[in-house]
């Protein structure tokens, strides 16, 4: 979808009587809004299919993203979120939750020549948000550095659109494609490149929860493949477990080479995770 965003839908509006709004993301298949109302302040996001270019295939399930988050969120029984259908996809609404994310909290461990080394009770806080999930049946799909948000209370894991463990309406369900490659653990690269699927799993979670700490701590993602490598080749790269040297500074480092080890057996689960930082 090209040039400006469309409005959003009129029962968003009205559910929500919005006095202010920022457009926060319009890329690939999402657009997202931060709202301000008489309820409070939400997330809003809008899915709409990827149609086909000479780079990417077509994405159609982009357009039923929101709609199974939004059945995900119900699942997990959050409260504030609704969700539901456009012209063109689907929608929701949640919580808007307030706070920089991984990779800019620890913006200053990857200056040149720092002292500042990473805040353990910050990875701890990352991983009491993903022990949530999984102590609830779920995995979450597509763990990342951009989905663990910082708040002055607590963190929050967001964007459970990919996560699976428990019942998605089948209008809105679609197969597990794999997520963004720097955080994809070896056996989801390969079942993906075997079979164009793959199942989320809470190990495959652990792995790409240390490929995050890594990358926010180091700047450097945990295998090695050229920059504006193709996409499969980058999930090859991670299929063989071609990892890099680097390694997180401080006590952390131990850990997350742990959780980044190639076979899912060999990685702490992660209550063991949890446990560590304790």
């Amino acid at each position: 979808m090209s040039g400006s965003p469309p409005e959003m839908p009129i029962v968003v509006l009205d559910a929500l009587m919005p006095t202010t709004q920022r457009l926060v993301l319009n890329r690939r298949g999402s657009i997202v809004w931060e709202v301000d109302g008489p309820r409070g302040r939400y997330a809003v996001k809008l899915g709409f299919p990827i149609e086909a270019t000479a780079e990417w295939a077509a994405q159609p399930w982009t357009a039923l993203a929101p709609a199974r988050e939004g059945a995900v969120l119900h699942r997990l029984g959050v409260d504030g979120i609704a969700y539901g259908e456009w012209e063109r996809g689907t929608w929701n609404f949640q919580p808007w939750h307030e706070g920089p994310d991984l990779y800019q909290h620890w913006e200053l461990c990857r200056k040149p020549d720092t002292s500042t080394t990473p805040d353990v009770s910050v990875a701890r806080r990352c991983v009491e948000a993903l022990t949530e999930l999984h102590a609830k049946g779920w995995a979450h799909g597509d763990v990342q550095p951009a989905h663990f948000i910082i708040g002055p209370e607590r963190t929050h894991l967001i964007d459970l659109a990919l996560a699976h463990g428990g019942h998605v309406p089948k209008g809105y369900d679609f197969p597990f494609r794999g997520c963004l490659v720097h955080y994809e653990a070896p056996e989801i690269a390969r079942s993906v490149l075997a079979t164009g699927e793959a199942e989320p799993t809470p190990e495959a979670d652990v792995y790409a929860l240390g490929a995050s700490l890594l990358i926010s701590a180091t700047g450097w993602r945990a295998v090695e493949y050229p920059d504006d490598a193709p996409r499969a080749e980058q999930r090859e790269a991670v299929a063989n477990g071609r990892r890099r040297s680097v390694k997180a500074h401080g006590e952390l480092g131990d850990l997350v080479d742990a959780m980044l080890s190639h076979a899912p057996e060999d990685r702490p689960t992660i209550f063991e995770v949890g446990k560590a930082l304790s």
